[in-house]
């Protein structure tokens, strides 16, 4: 199940913009098709996939807490 964002570029300005929080974030292709989820640190989350290069857009939902975050992470990928 996608998050209810819209996407942005996953580029340095997006980087630089995230904040330092817990999220669960969701990685897109070109084409705006989910190619994963993850939970973490949304800045350096978003670091490591850029640097990696695996993804071209991204969209996030902030959580409260890691747990809030592994929460959100495992109805996405379980719903």
């Amino acid at each position: 199940m996608s998050l209810a964002k819209p996407w942005r570029d996953l580029d340095r300005s997006t980087v630089g913009s995230a904040p330092s929080r817990y999220a669960l974030y969701e990685l897109g292709d070109a084409d705006g098709d989910t190619v994963g989820f993850g939970a973490g640190v949304l800045g350096d989350e978003l670091k490591e996939a850029l640097a990696y290069g695996d993804a071209a857009k991204v969209r996030w939902e902030l959580a409260e807490s890691p747990e809030h975050a592994e929460r959100l992470l495992g109805e996405h990928v379980e719903g």
